[in-house]
């Protein structure tokens, strides 16, 4: 059969419309390519095919007599159906169509049709589509069993408090907001609220504010309808729509742009949302969490990031610390990474000597457990043998980058001299970090001058 493929095969459809021309044509198109066809005049008729045998596909019409589209979409929802549901109609009204989106349909073919391509890609990208809603369903144990608190690799007091924070407000609606330099698990913390919240059921939609254009955020954020714009050849849900009962996960929000800005506002104030090209607005439940890596209220201060949008984001505001800040992790997650490459890459290291691990425990990690992740799978890629080396770490780790250990006071020794020069050391480490390196301003927050600042870097080797 030309232009068929080996996936359309035997693959049953069952049309459902009450114009038997278009049961005809449709029927005649999709029989050439591959599909076994059966046909129904309306909802009740298709109820009663369905119950006597099984069907990949289900294309039925909206506006049909004794029992419609929206109906029968109802009623194979309750029957919990398992088939893949397309509409089809002349009546591009929004509200039914999203209706239509919210009773299970996959997609919406406008009459009258384009082309018999049309057809046939829809019903394919329906295809694919619910094989990956399968997957989604597969994994989703999975993700639960992944985010649950005492699966994250942690045990430092401060990523102890952030869970017992996230615990007791997971399953309140609370707007949070997450910060903390890249690489330090913002997203983590964010699938932990939403798998251990109420709404782990429903869709984790996340966006990445800054890895979409600018002219193309809005209507990826609101959804739109056919025609609201030059390439909006059909109607098609937003983020928003796609969380709903969920929970919208809005990834470095501080690069969304100010014209965005106040938009989201009004969604967040309002509960609802209005496609482009539509003119009601459409109520959602959604649960926001925000993440950036950079610090808004200088951003509210310079004018790039409205403050009232601020506001309404920052209900709950929990920053996850760096790496250097929690050496204690450091351990851990190591351990963590060579069983997790061990695996994917059929290594056996089974060990790493004492002058790595101190290299490893002492370094500044500006990339946080990203960069140590990446660092690990590297040094077990390289490795020769079964225990982990120095000669398996990168350069960067011995160019001045260390952190010095921790101060301890019990065990230190009675020199003051000494341990004067690891305090200081280890303030000046702090201060260069909370102001990304701007010397300047870490003179000024240690209270020296910049020329004794940059004497003692180099006394400490800090770069």
């Amino acid at each position: 059969m030309e232009g068929s493929s080996l996936s359309d095969m035997h693959k049953r459809v069952l049309l459902v419309d009450d114009d038997e021309v278009i049961r005809d044509v449709l029927g005649t198109i999709l029989s050439k390519h591959g599909y076994q066809v059966d046909t129904a005049a309306d909802g009740r008729e298709a109820l009663a095919k369905v119950a006597g045998g099984f069907f990949d596909h289900i294309i039925t019409d909206l506006s049909m007599p004794i029992m419609d589209g929206l109906e029968l979409l109802q009623a194979l929802q309750d029957m919990e159906v398992d088939a893949i549901r397309t509409v089809i109609s002349g009546n591009t009204e929004f509200s039914s169509v999203s209706q239509a989106f919210k009773l299970g349909a996959s997609d919406f073919i406008a009459k009258p049709f384009q082309s018999d391509q049309e057809i046939l890609l829809t019903l394919r990208q329906a295809e694919e589509k619910g094989r990956l809603q399968k997957d989604n369903v597969r994994l989703q144990k999975e993700l639960e069993e992944n985010y649950i608190f005492s699966n994250i690799v942690a045990r430092s007091r401060a990523m102890t408090t952030i869970f017992k924070t996230i615990t007791k407000i997971a399953d309140y609606k609370t707007t949070v907001l997450i910060t903390g330099e890249s690489g330090t698990g913002k997203e983590l913390i964010a699938r932990a609220i939403h798998y251990n919240s109420i709404r782990k059921a429903k869709p984790l939609v996340d966006v990445n504010c800054g890895g979409i254009p600018e002219n193309l955020l809005e209507s990826e954020m609101f959804g739109y309808v056919k025609g609201a714009f030059t390439d909006a050849n059909r109607t098609k849900k937003g983020l928003f729509e796609e969380a709903d009962g969920g929970t919208l996960f809005l990834d470095e929000i501080g690069d969304m742009p100010m014209s965005l800005q106040v938009k989201l506002l009004r969604a967040l104030q309002e509960e609802e949302i209005r496609p482009l090209g539509y003119g009601q607005s459409i109520k959602v439940d959604v649960r926001i969490i925000a993440a950036t890596a950079k610090k808004l209220r200088d951003q509210v201060r310079d004018k790039q990031f409205r403050d009232d949008l601020f506001y309404r984001i920052n209900v709950l505001a929990i920053e996850v610390p760096p790496l250097r800040e929690r050496q204690e992790d450091i351990p851990l997650l190591i351990d963590h990474f060579v069983k997790k490459y061990n695996q994917r890459l059929g290594l056996s290291i089974v060990d790493i000597d004492k002058t790595c691990l101190h290299k490893l425990m002492y370094y500044s990690w500006p990339g946080n457990v990203r960069e140590l992740e990446n660092v690990i799978e590297r040094g077990m890629a390289l490795a020769e043998g079964d225990v982990l080396t120095v000669k398996n770490l990168p350069a960067e780790l011995f160019q001045g980058g260390e952190a010095s250990a921790p101060f301890d006071l019990a065990n230190a020794g009675f020199s003051i001299k000494q341990n004067r020069a690891a305090m200081e050391r280890q303030l000046i480490a702090k201060a260069l970090s909370e102001t990304s390196g701007n010397r300047t301003h870490s003179a000024a927050l240690l209270e020296i001058s910049i020329p004794a600042l940059l004497y003692k870097m180099k006394e400490y080797e800090l770069s």
